[in-house]
């Protein structure tokens, strides 16, 4: 191969490529913002040439499965949050659902999660947050929230807890950190697993601190709405060795083997060892020792990660300064509760939570009505009650999921609650527009 002439070709592409972000989708490119006709979204990709130049030199090298993309995409996230070790996934969901399925290790003992073990958590979540619970069999314990932070009522931990009790898995409401000090402490008394689901909370603090970083396990989306984006994608991290070798098993198939894709025999004993009841010296890459998955993301997916990664600190900071701007503008509405947070906080915004308030001569849906006409998006606080949804109509209270007590708090957000979106390509003129929207349909 002419390697002089491949590189010409290659830096003439993305040179190409850049020419191309220009001229299609540079921010000038954009038509004026028009109050009433342009639509607000609640969420959306902000990306500039640099992800797609990553994009396709990762095309160009056409590796595609787990490369040196995805090895940067994990050692860059690690170093961002302070953590030992962070695997890349396809999706949140599957970064969920790989976190509880390591807590179900043989290797872990007695304090492995077994099918009908109990895990605390919360009814007002998304349901990816609950599904593996359901899926390994355990038993899921439902607490109720605070009106104000739309995060798990630690009052109610101990009441929720049981002698089956191994776990706590529960999110950061929209960016929102929950009580961490009061959480850890409980799971530290009793010596419980903390799995933060962190999906909506990426750059998030609390006491100084990443969130995801305060458990055993923390876990992310980079599904286009949230903090930074790759299409689709999710991580998992931890600075525990152990969860990370079963976590690196589960996500590759369950194999024993740790050797990365297109490398051999790491270990430098492949064909020596005997494992379990396999003839010895079987080939240690076809040793499963977990019923595993295929959970990695592409090094397409991974190139694009990582041109974001650079760009997440600001993405933060704009999230929190939308945040301002809407509390602000909102605060001294009588018929709306805005967001509450921890004097130890410092969130980075997911979304704007508004609930009705007593003061309210209206529902919920008449003001999401009036927003959505008026060409804003708004979205509901995911499940609200995902008991009430069609998924828990097999279920039986007591048997498959108990209930630790009344969910005053999270009937009402399901019933009265909404939330706008912040995401970092929301302009000014944009959320002064929601206010004045929002500030004429409750004087009316």
């Amino acid at each position: 191969m002419d390697e002089i002439k491949a590189k010409e070709l290659h830096d003439g592409i993305l040179a190409k490529v850049r020419e191309y972000y220009e001229l299609v989708h540079a921010p000038q490119r954009e038509s004026a913002f028009l109050p009433g006709e342009s639509r607000i979204n609640y969420a959306g990709r902000v990306f500039d040439a640099e992800e797609m130049c990553n994009l396709v030199d990762s095309g160009l090298e056409f590796w595609l499965t787990y490369g040196k993309y995805s090895r940067e995409f994990e050692a860059g996230l690690a170093a961002y949050l302070g953590v030992r070790f962070a695997l890349l996934v396809n999706s949140g969901s599957s970064a969920n659902l790989l976190a509880f399925a390591v807590l179900t290790s043989p290797l872990l003992g007695e304090r492995r999660i077994k099918r009908g073990d109990e895990v605390i958590t919360v009814a007002c979540a998304f349901p990816t947050t609950i599904a593996p619970m359901v899926q390994y069999g355990a038993v899921p314990v439902f607490a109720d929230v605070e009106a104000g932070t739309a995060n798990i009522c630690t009052d109610m931990l101990e009441t929720a807890r049981s002698p089956r009790t191994k776990a706590v898995m529960i999110a950061h409401s929209l960016g929102n950190p929950f009580n961490i000090h009061a959480v850890r402490d409980f799971c530290g008394k009793h010596g419980l697993w903390l799995v933060e689901d962190n999906c909506d909370a990426l750059g998030s603090k609390y006491g100084g601190k990443f969130t995801g970083t305060w458990g055993d396990l923390g876990t992310s989306s980079f599904y286009p709405p949230h903090h930074m984006t790759m299409g689709e994608g999710g991580a998992v991290y931890t600075n525990d060795p152990l969860l990370r070798k079963i976590a690196l098993s589960i996500r590759d198939w369950g194999r024993d083997c740790w050797c990365t894709s297109g490398t051999d025999n790491t270990c430098g004993c492949r064909f020596t060892k005997k494992f379990g009841q396999l003839p010895p010296g079987y080939d240690h890459k076809y040793v499963y020792s977990h019923f595993g998955y295929n959970l990695k993301a592409t090094d397409m997916q991974a190139a694009v990660g990582c041109a974001q990664l650079k760009k997440l600190p600001s993405f933060v900071e704009k999230r929190k300064a939308n945040f301002r701007l809407l509390y602000d503008g909102l605060k001294d509405l009588p018929e709306l509760r805005l967001f509450e947070k921890y004097p130890e906080s410092d969130p980075a915004w997911f979304g704007f939570l508004i609930t009705l308030t007593d003061r309210a001569k209206f529902t919920r849906n008449d003001l999401t009505k009036y927003l959505e006409d008026h060409r804003i998006q708004t979205r509901n606080l995911f499940a609200g009650n995902i008991l009430k949804h069609p998924c828990f109509e097999t279920l039986e209270e007591g048997k498959d999921y108990r209930v630790a007590g009344p969910l005053t708090n999270t009937d009402s957000i399901m019933n009265n609650a909404f939330w706008l979106g912040l995401y970092p390509g929301m302009e000014n003129e944009k959320l002064e527009y929601m206010i004045q929207c929002i500030r004429e349909f409750c004087k009316k």
